[in-house]
């Protein structure tokens, strides 16, 4: 894992870019154009999948989760989990969870006056370290339903890596009522093959799934309706809009404990 090295593209820092932010560099950005030269609708996407994620959360928040666990949250934006549960639970206690050190130290920087909020660096390849970490343990009770937030997480996980297990060790630590909030991608075309031969250049690659391999992820869960769909098919509200070309590169669902 590079501690902070410019030269080489962050998945992160291109998630950023395509949501237009600044906290990029040239190879970010050199690395994300070619991905937009293949699929120009990738902001389109990134974009949905925030609105995904905040619906979501939102849901979770209305059920009665009280406590989140975001894995891979990537560079802080506007709308993180804990400015959209916060209006719906007060006392919401939020952890961030990346292995990214820029991620981390943006982070920190955010919620270092947020109490309840805390951020802590792990690779869930690893989530024995993270479920043992005491500071996770003193934020979160394992005890009492969790909303575990996997947003673009597990298609940074090669197969060899076996994120089925990462998942299933996450699903067992927590409480009956948790629930898991999974987007990824999918699909097989040449613009999978591209984003994968640019993201295999960077910091960490990009593994795409077909529907059944994504499903497999909720063994375990109950997948709530409408099940697996595209980002902007998950519970819209008015304004969530549509994303037309490219929508079907991205699925997500929500399943509980």
């Amino acid at each position: 894992m590079d501690e902070l090295n410019p030269s080489i593209p962050n998945v992160a820092r291109m998630y950023d870019y395509y949501l237009g932010g600044k906290d990029n560099y040239a190879a970010d950005r050199e690395a994300a154009e070619k991905i937009l030269h293949a699929a120009p609708f990738t902001p389109v996407l990134a974009r949905h999948n925030r609105r995904f994620m905040q619906r979501a959360a939102r849901h979770l928040a209305l059920s009665g989760i009280r406590q989140f666990l975001d894995i891979g949250t990537g560079l802080p934006t506007q709308g993180n989990v804990h400015e959209v549960v916060r209006p719906l639970v007060p006392d919401a206690r939020v952890v961030y969870v990346d292995n990214d050190p820029v991620v981390a130290a943006h982070g920190r920087a955010l919620t270092a006056t947020d109490d309840a909020t805390i951020v802590l660096r792990h690779d869930m390849r690893d989530t024995g370290a993270l479920l043992a970490d005491p500071a996770l343990r003193d934020a979160i009770d394992l005890g009492e339903p969790v909303g575990l937030m996997l947003l673009s997480m597990l298609h940074c996980l090669g197969d060899d890596e076996d994120p089925y297990a990462a998942v299933a060790a996450l699903r067992d630590a927590l409480a009956p009522g948790s629930h898991v909030v999974i987007s990824h991608i999918t699909g097989d075309d040449d613009v999978t093959d591209n984003s994968v031969s640019v993201y295999g250049r960077a910091n960490t690659g990009m593994t795409h799934r077909s529907r059944d391999r994504l499903l497999a992820f909720f063994d375990g869960w109950t997948l709530l309706e409408p099940g697996l769909v595209r980002l902007d098919e998950w519970r819209p509200e008015p304004s969530t809009g549509t994303i037309g070309a490219g929508g079907g590169y991205y699925l997500c669902g929500v399943g509980a404990k």
